[in-house]
């Protein structure tokens, strides 16, 4: 009897661990730390049945109590308590393969508690030495009315935050549902943000003493996106979510998306056991510790692909940027089969992988990817490119890509196609996000690479579907096409590494060869430029990360520069190692990065001209050093560099480098 006694004891201690002295006054309270225990976050269970928590950082609260919830609607009526009925704690340690990202493997090392609420759900928290995250676990059926998130930062914090484009101050949130997630940064404190306007993920909070948190989620595959929106009060975030489509209509960019015209009153149905998004606050001493997390990437579902040998990351070379625009030839160029081999001739001198087919290859406006404009022979170029070792990608937009997903994607990995440019999805309602879990899955099955263009940030889908190599939820290169003479992209550019890029890699489309000194930048849809020197625009292949990289100029600009393109060109695209060595949020960064025994290290400043010391000593040791670096004139004219090579001798092991305004450099060297 006794010992029956004993085990009831044990096991009501087991299930109530951490619930505090007050547990008999219903207030049940719970300490979960990072495995170097430099992050703590105290969770509690409040007698009015709420859960909060708070984020505190080598003891200093950086975020007060958060309330988070659900609304949640059953067979048998609405539940929105969180009364916590029992918990469970664990820990883990382990090394997980990270294929075709920043770094061959990863640590990924938490301490997780569990919460279960009621019969239907649980609350799961994990604690990591680089941040905070929490997700729901819903045990059965039902529709989420409303999801509350709710970021109470311990000061008016300034945020670097990017804001949803499309806004109509009299039509409410409803307009801003539809977005490319592409825009640039706003920088102000949390109580000065437009309450009528909805941010985007990821976004930054600058904390006291350097401290950078970083808002983003992950396993965003079957619930809508998180926004997040000021409240007008020091310090305090809450969140929104597009609510379910009702009603759709096909329309938009030549008839290839839905539209939404109606809304149900629930923001998801849950028509299984299910597992919602991750909500991830990266906690970082600094900015360079916060562009090298990888939260995002560790907290998407495990990898549903079984076998990855047919994945080829690699370079592209691109139409649509540089607008079809040849010259040297003999035929008209545009879109036809003269100007495709022209550009598969040219990927094939330079090692270039691939060859995209951009929007027009495909009869306009019929949604129907088995109409081919007669200019195009697509089995006949796919033969072309096979004999030279290229593959080619085509261009989709999205509805046309939905509607008879499988049969596209049969007849084209049949017919030698090697993956889809995805477009215009521009909403991330759960509808759509159900869409790119399908889509990956579907190209997967016939072994197609995925670019998901006009979307939002990967949010761990790389991890489960490493087909998926590239997202775009940039305000990348094609904006200079036609932004105005204001918009700021080499700032922009210094700020992407620490905020966009955490959640994963971005379709830039980097490779400008006509390059912008400051205020000689304007836009020009057939002709276009960057912003920034020439060696801005090559560190950004080191600094930025994309499996897929584009080269988004012109064959004739690249020809006229062969050994720079060949340098170009032979830079990977997957890496077995990267760091971060030094960087500024909205400065500069310096990047190293790894394949083989061969270190790219590549940085880039805003349009503050500035000398830099790169410390090579921890890469290891090498006597000689390829260096692209701003010409001397690059302050006049962008496309002025310099290539030399170093002689590193005897103990030196620091780089001194001179970045003109919106510069940058490449070095590369080859470590014993």
């Amino acid at each position: 009897m006794h010992m029956k006694r004993f085990l009831c004891c044990l096991l009501m201690a087991v299930l109530t661990v951490g619930f505090g002295m007050q547990a008999a006054a219903k207030e049940k309270q719970f300490t979960l730390k990072s495995p170097n225990n430099k992050l703590v976050s105290h969770i509690v269970a409040t007698a009015e049945n709420e859960i909060t928590y708070d984020i505190v950082y080598d003891g200093v609260t950086i975020m007060l109590p958060s309330h988070l919830g659900m609304n949640r609607v059953y067979d048998k009526g609405v539940n929105g308590s969180m009364a916590v009925s029992k918990s469970a704690k664990r820990t883990v340690d382990e090394t997980v393969p990270s294929p075709f990202t920043r770094q061959a493997t990863m640590r990924n090392c938490y301490n997780e508690l569990t919460l279960q609420v009621g019969k239907d759900l649980c609350v799961v928290f994990r604690a990591y030495n680089e941040g905070i995250a929490y997700r729901y676990e819903v045990l059965r059926p039902c529709n989420v009315r409303f999801e509350k998130v709710e970021y109470n930062f311990a000061g008016d914090y300034r945020a670097t935050v990017p804001y949803v484009t499309s806004f109509d101050a009299n039509k409410g949130h409803e307009t801003q549902y539809m977005s490319s997630f592409e825009n640039l940064y706003t920088t102000t404190q949390l109580s000065k943000l437009d309450e009528r306007r909805l941010c985007f993920l990821p976004l930054l909070v600058h904390a006291p003493h350097g401290v950078k948190v970083c808002l983003t989620e992950s396993t965003l595959t079957d619930y809508p996106g998180l926004y997040l929106k000021g409240m007008g009060d020091a310090g305090r975030l809450e969140g929104e979510h597009a609510p379910y489509p009702k009603t759709l209509e096909q329309g938009g960019h030549n008839n290839l998306q839905m539209l939404v015209k109606e809304r149900e009153e629930y923001i998801a149905k849950v028509d299984k056991l299910s597992v919602l998004p991750w909500r991830i606050a990266m906690v970082a001493k600094n900015s360079a510790e916060l562009a090298m997390n990888n939260m995002s990437y560790l907290l998407g579902e495990p990898c549903k692909v079984a076998d990855l040998s047919w994945i080829k990351p690699g370079k592209v070379a691109w139409d649509w940027w540089n607008n079809w625009n040849i010259g040297g030839v003999d035929f008209k160029a545009g879109i036809n089969n003269d100007t495709y081999k022209h550009y598969i001739d040219f990927a094939s001198q330079y090692g270039i992988e691939y060859v995209i087919l951009d929007e027009g290859w495909a009869v306009n406006k019929k949604a129907d990817l088995f109409q081919v404009v007669p200019e195009i022979d697509l089995p006949m170029l796919v033969q072309y490119a096979r004999e030279r070792n290229v593959g080619l990608i085509l261009w989709a937009g999205y509805y046309a890509f939905d509607r008879d997903m499988e049969h596209v994607c049969q007849h084209y990995s049949e017919m030698g196609i090697k993956g889809f440019k995805i477009d215009f999805m521009d909403r991330d309602d759960q509808m759509v996000t159900q869409f790119y879990k399908r889509a990956a899955d579907m190209c997967a099955k016939y072994h197609l690479l995925v670019d998901f263009h006009g979307a939002f940030k990967p949010a761990g889908l790389n991890r489960t579907y490493p087909n998926v190599l590239n997202f775009e939820g940039v305000a990348g290169l094609e904006q200079l096409k036609w932004a105005p003479e204001t918009w700021n992209q080499v700032q922009y550019d210094t700020e992407l590494p620490f905020i966009r890029q955490t959640s994963g890699p971005m379709d830039y489309t980097q490779g400008a060869m006509h390059n912008g000194a400051k205020g000689c930048y304007s836009p020009c849809w057939s002709e276009p430029m960057s912003q920034g020197t020439r060696c801005h625009q090559l560190a950004l292949y080191v600094v930025l990360e994309s499996p897929l990289n584009m080269l988004c100029d012109s064959p004739t600009n690249y020809k006229k520069e062969p050994e720079y393109t060949r340098f170009v060109t032979g830079i990977p695209t997957v890496w077995d190692e990267t760091r971060v060595l030094q960087g500024e949020v909205g400065e500069y960064i310096v990047t190293a990065r790894r394949k083989g025994n061969t270190w790219y290290v590549g940085g880039i400043t805003n349009w503050t001209e500035r000398d830099i010391v790169v410390d090579l000593s921890t890469l290891g040791s090498s006597e000689r050093i390829e260096l692209y670096s701003d010409g001397v004139n690059a302050n006049r004219k962008g496309s002025d560099y310099r290539y030399s090579v170093e002689k590193m001798q005897g103990t030196q092991k620091a780089l001194q480098v001179h970045l003109a305004p919106g510069g940058g450099f490449m070095a590369k060297m080859t470590v014993k």
